[in-house]
């Protein structure tokens, strides 16, 4: 797998000391190191909340971005970049970018790291949603998942075959919640990514966007996990 493309640079970064926990083979403690850092994204995301006056202002959202494909790198990663353009032209942050072999266990893994990490607040998967044997990107993301937004699929199935008609049915996109993080796993192909951007997350991901969307509710979706 390639690097990670951090964006240590970016104007929002993690706070001083909340960095991603040891995994729980590491140091047997992982319970203790998730509870902190989840913690940070309660205590981040009220903060950035907080920076929007009124639901008129715009929040910028960090988006992390996993390409699934064995032959792809960064250099000739057409949709990643296409995923790139459009949130960066939306105002949002790049926090973080990788490519990733067709491996469920390495998806869901890299999955869970982001989901994990006080600096993103989304991440956008693309490849790996179809119905050969090596798209296993779904299987991953699901083995992830706290709670399914299950309309995501719908909804997207909607917005393909406006395009391609009934050959929407071969694409399994789907999204998700886990650790306070969501979590889209959209097709490889760069229409698909310009389709499902344009016209359901660049809306869903905007705070002024009615009658809701998923950025008014981030400072809850990680709720049920903090100490009562």
């Amino acid at each position: 797998m390639a690097s990670g493309i951090c964006a240590a640079n970016l104007a929002y970064a993690a706070p001083p000391g909340l960095a991603t926990p040891a995994r729980a083979e590491e140091t047997g403690m992982a319970g203790f190191a998730d509870a902190q850092n989840l913690a940070s994204h309660a205590i981040r995301r009220r903060h950035d909340m907080s920076n929007a006056a009124t639901k008129h202002d715009f929040v910028a959202v960090r988006i992390a971005v996993l390409t699934v494909s064995d032959s792809r790198s960064l250099d000739d990663d057409k949709s990643g970049d296409t995923l790139v353009a459009r949130l960066q032209a939306a105002g949002h942050i790049l926090a973080d970018r990788d490519i990733s072999t067709d491996d469920r266990a390495v998806i869901a893994e890299k999955l869970r790291q982001w989901s994990r990490d006080a600096s993103i607040d989304v991440v956008l998967s693309t490849g790996g949603t179809g119905l050969t044997g090596r798209d296993v990107s779904v299987e991953a993301h699901r083995d992830v998942y706290e709670k399914e937004i299950d309309a995501f699929s719908t909804v997207f199935t909607y917005v393909s075959m406006q395009k391609i008609g009934t050959s929407a049915i071969q694409s399994r996109a789907t999204g998700g919640v886990a650790n306070g993080t969501y979590m889209f796993a959209l097709p490889g192909s760069p229409g698909a990514c310009k389709d499902a951007w344009d016209e359901i997350l660049v809306k869903q991901l905007d705070i002024r966007h009615k009658p809701c969307n998923f950025v008014e509710i981030m400072p809850r979706l990680d709720e049920h996990l903090k100490r009562k």
